[in-house]
């Protein structure tokens, strides 16, 4: 579904990523572990064409991406949540819902999204600057799922939020994951990528400096606490 292969960024002068390369089979939950500053943000926005200088390849579904500009590689199927979220305040929660143009024709439905979202199905008529912050992050991440899109590039999704919200989160991800998502998380909230992802990376300084699968993160635990000091 989605192989980086040798990307660089810059930022002006700074070189941010530093031939960062890491895959993710279709069907899978990856997490780009790391501290702030690490390169994971920065890794998503050059995938998508959102940083001006960058290089190497961006596979997605095959497609080489890393020539395309950003609208061409939505309609490869990715779908973005940034990690400010991006809600416009002056729409109601609906209106926001509605707002991005489709990019595949598997997007789930209003009904569908206020099924996985009750909150937002009672809050559909508020507007964007009155949602808590948890309602906020649902919406975001909701207004993916309507697009279409399969790859979901979920960015620090947690952050900031009270446990109950983040503990539906979760049960979010799972859902997704069986419906047939294909899902990338940049997180460091170690404990709510845990028990989510199928293989996780570490980034530091702009590299991926490890990558395991679930089933060793029991003997990857020492090298967990040495990057992100949980």
């Amino acid at each position: 579904m989605l192989r980086v292969s040798g990307l660089h960024a810059f930022y002006g002068e700074s070189h941010i990523l530093h031939g960062v390369d890491f895959s993710v089979t279709r069907g899978e939950v990856v997490t780009l572990l790391g501290r702030n500053g690490a390169g994971r943000t920065t890794t998503f926005k050059a995938m998508l064409g959102l940083v001006g200088n960058r290089s190497g390849s961006v596979m997605i579904n095959g497609r080489e991406a890393i020539a395309l500009p950003p609208h061409r590689i939505a309609h490869l199927g990715v779908g973005y949540c940034p990690e400010e979220r991006g809600i416009y305040a002056s729409l109601s929660a609906e209106e926001n819902l509605l707002l991005p143009p489709l990019v595949g024709t598997e997007g789930m439905s209003i009904d569908e999204i206020y099924g996985m979202f009750p909150n937002l199905k009672e809050r559909r008529d508020t507007q964007g600057t009155r949602l808590s912050g948890g309602e906020q992050q649902m919406l975001a991440v909701a207004r993916t799922l309507r697009t279409g899109a399969k790859l979901l590039l979920l960015d620090e999704i947690s952050e900031g939020l009270a446990p109950v919200i983040v503990q539906g989160l979760s049960r979010t991800i799972h859902d997704l994951r069986s419906r047939g998502y294909t899902i990338v998380l940049a997180e460091q909230n170690f404990r709510f990528a845990a028990p989510l992802a199928d293989r996780f990376y570490i980034m530091e300084h702009g590299r991926i400096v490890q990558g395991f699968a679930a089933t060793e993160l029991q003997k990857k635990m020492t090298t967990v606490h040495q990057f992100l000091g949980v």
